[in-house]
């Protein structure tokens, strides 16, 4: 029989050893680099970019994609084009990264945050309409760790009052809802191409719509606010440079080629794990019934302490990375980050609204208080079965001495 020591009590780790290297390159990625330095077009006007946005389009079935610099930036682009500004109100989930309330900010809108489903972690259609407001303008769900939030529910809401849809799918490459891959389902969707995403050149990020219009504002926003087809210094709207390079054009279009075969053993590698945490006692996130694949940027679970002798969240982490399974808290509700209170208080200051209510999302809270535990990262599901069954081992070994060795703090 193994040695049953926990590695955090001087035994041997299940893995001495890292899971799958990121990011993943060779020669396509470098010859890539090669052809766009070749071209002596290095900047925002070249055929990499391009190719890359006729790409990315079809591949997510979209009819437009925009190469930005950033997945913030590309939020922030889809809030332009339809025509976000001071004072507006935007509906987003608290639990997210920062740059899904920053995006709000920059444009001068209020990030306004409706609460989380329990099962799904992703926003709940049920909490939204008691958050809307004759300033609200749109709603912008979150695929949180790559699963599809409920498109179908939270769309018809927005019709009903007249909103956009505007879907952040930083983390949700290769996602489907319904068999439709995710981003340009709502009125826009934006995508990061940040070193950790599930494919990436460094950074990066997309806007995606299949409206006329909508494309029309974002191609010129990105572009100092140039009417395409006009003259060069043309400039008949207010924007910015958020331009992508024809290096990193380049970088996603090498990427771009593996995306499909990375999606598919990533939801392979996180189905099985799903399967096996869930056998253990923890509650992995759960789907919508329309979601059709998650995206598996991370493994989110909400930790059960009566499955493991009523040990704590945190000693349960500890363990789990010393027998080397990479393991963190992951976010908490963004209403906490002191940038994101000072950035609405000051916004709302403003505009002159000091009826700014303090968030109520207790499931968030919850949560994100002692259950949830982001396992691994998109990387360690490229890997093979035994990698899988390495951290269904590691985790079987800490419930073993946890049972054995109850309520240890």
């Amino acid at each position: 029989m193994p040695n049953e020591t926990l590695a955090i009590d001087g035994g041997a780790p299940v893995r001495d050893k890292p899971f799958h290297a990121w990011p993943i390159y060779d020669e396509r990625e470098e010859k890539a680099l090669l052809r766009a330095l070749h071209s002596g077009a290095w900047g925002a006007s070249g055929e990499e970019t391009t190719q890359f946005e006729r790409e990315f389009a079809q591949a997510v079935g979209a009819k437009y994609a925009f190469a930005v610099p950033t997945g913030t930036a590309a939020l922030e682009t889809a809030l332009f084009a339809i025509d976000i500004g001071y004072g507006d109100e935007v509906i987003i989930p608290p639990y997210t990264f920062v740059a899904t309330a920053n995006a709000c900010l920059l444009r001068g809108a209020l990030p306004v945050f409706a609460d989380i489903d329990p099962q799904t972690f992703n926003l709940d259609p049920r909490a939204i309409e008691s958050k809307i407001t004759p300033r609200t303008r749109a709603i912008m769900p979150v695929h949180i760790g790559g699963c599809p939030a409920n498109l179908d529910a939270i769309i018809e809401i927005a019709r009903r009052h007249d909103l956009r849809v505007i879907e952040d799918a930083a983390q949700a490459h290769g996602a489907r809802w319904k068999n439709r891959p995710v981003g340009a389902i709502g009125d826009l969707g934006g995508f990061s191409f940040q070193s950790s995403k599930n494919i990436n050149c460094g950074e990066g990020g997309a806007v995606v719509t299949d409206d006329d219009e909508l494309a029309e504002r974002c191609e010129s926003f990105r572009n100092y606010g140039r009417t395409r087809g006009g003259q060069w210094y043309q400039h008949d709207k207010v924007g910015t440079n958020f331009r992508m390079t024809q290096f990193q054009a380049a970088i996603l279009r090498a990427q771009l080629e593996r995306m499909e075969d990375w999606a598919q053993r990533r939801q392979e590698n996180g189905d099985y794990l799903f399967d096996g945490l869930r056998e253990l006692g923890l509650a992995p996130q759960e789907r919508e019934a329309g979601v059709s694949r998650h995206a598996y940027h991370v493994l989110i679970v909400r930790y059960n302490s009566e499955a493991f002798g009523d040990w704590s969240c945190e000693r349960f982490m500890e363990a789990l990375c010393a027998e080397g399974v990479p393991t963190t808290r992951g976010y908490f509700p963004l209403y906490r980050s002191e940038g994101v209170q000072s950035g609405t208080r000051d916004l709302a200051r403003f505009i002159g609204n000091d009826n700014v209510a303090a968030p109520q999302c207790p499931v968030a809270d919850q949560l994100c208080d002692g259950e949830a535990v982001w396992l691994c990262g998109q990387s360690a599901l490229l890997g093979t079965r035994q990698d899988m069954d390495d951290i269904l081992r590691a985790v079987r070994k800490i419930q073993r001495a946890a049972n054995i060795n109850p309520q240890k703090s």
